[in-house]
């Protein structure tokens, strides 16, 4: 059952919550989640690839006790993905079974585009559950400006229209969270039903208590090494620089295989938990692992 929002006292408790959930956020990002709650009002967060967006929604429902309803977004998503679609081989048995019925076909019509037809997809289902989820739209960007339209009925007034039932109302609001990528600009018209927040890389000092939180267990001089050979490779140009995810696993990898301290050695058999494309990684190599751990 989802906490009373009313009973969410102030942005230090969310702070607070969140840091119990293992996620480190600042004081500007804990402003957008406490909105988020007391307003109820959607919430888009944009950033660079593996900065902890989608993390966000995560921790999000286990602070308010409630469900993660997950939407993933893609290229080609549409209605019948996103929202809902019939059931139309239960629909075509129970035609069959009516055929002989007396009933007018008006009544029989009316039967079989019954909810015990409906296949519920993430958006519907978040608007029919049985308290107030939190809603992952995850990285809208992906999917095109036709699908955005469906959203924005969801966004404004929490409903969904089916043409064979009508308008759905939620009775319990879904908290929205929605993440962003920027592989394309999104519209005015979605970006005007949401709370903005922007993610940006890390300082040093934040990501190695991102590092100390999520792996407690770590050695600390180790994970400090990492987190400045990270820092450093994000200052060179590269197609897509490594984010906090890969700073994780490369910590990570560096305690499975047994390095106490980070050397050339060990950066270059684990340089692929940093970096997904070999072009970044001959570029890594180029500039000198070694200036980069000096560095």
């Amino acid at each position: 059952m989802a906490i009373n929002p009313d009973a969410l006292q102030d942005i230090e408790a969310v702070v607070q919550g969140f840091h119990k959930g293992g996620y480190v956020l600042d004081r500007a990002l804990a402003t957008s989640i406490y909105l988020l709650i007391k307003l109820n009002k959607p919430l888009l967060i944009e950033g660079h690839a593996g900065v902890g967006k989608t993390e966000v929604a995560k921790v999000l429902a286990a602070f308010l006790r409630t469900d993660l309803i997950r939407l993933q977004c893609y290229e080609g998503l549409d209605v019948s993905s996103a929202v809902y679609e019939w059931n139309y081989q239960k629909q075509l048995l129970a035609i069959r079974l009516q055929g002989d019925s007396d009933r007018p076909i008006e009544e029989r019509v009316r039967h079989i585009f019954g909810p015990e037809f409906l296949l519920e997809r993430p958006l519907l289902r978040s608007i029919r559950h049985e308290s107030s989820p939190v809603l992952l739209i995850d990285e809208v960007d992906r999917a095109d400006e036709a699908f955005e339209a469906f959203l924005l009925e969801l966004l404004s007034d929490f409903q969904i229209s089916i043409p064979e039932m009508g308008t759905i109302k939620a009775a319990h609001r879904p908290y929205v969270v929605l993440t962003s990528n920027r592989t394309r600009e999104l519209t005015d018209a979605l970006k005007r039903r949401c709370l903005y927040h922007w993610i940006d890389y890390p300082s040093r000092e934040k990501e190695m208590e991102i590092v100390r939180t999520r792996l407690p267990g770590m050695d600390a001089e180790l994970g400090t090494q990492a987190v400045g050979f990270v820092q450093a490779v994000r200052q060179m140009r590269l197609d897509k620089p490594p984010g906090v995810a890969e700073t994780l696993d490369f910590v990570e990898a560096l305690a499975v295989i047994g390095n106490g301290q980070l050397d050339a050695r060990a950066v270059e058999e684990t340089l692929g938990c940093i970096s997904k494309s070999v072009e970044d990684i001959s570029r890594i190599k180029a500039e000198g692992i070694e200036k980069l751990l000096y560095h």
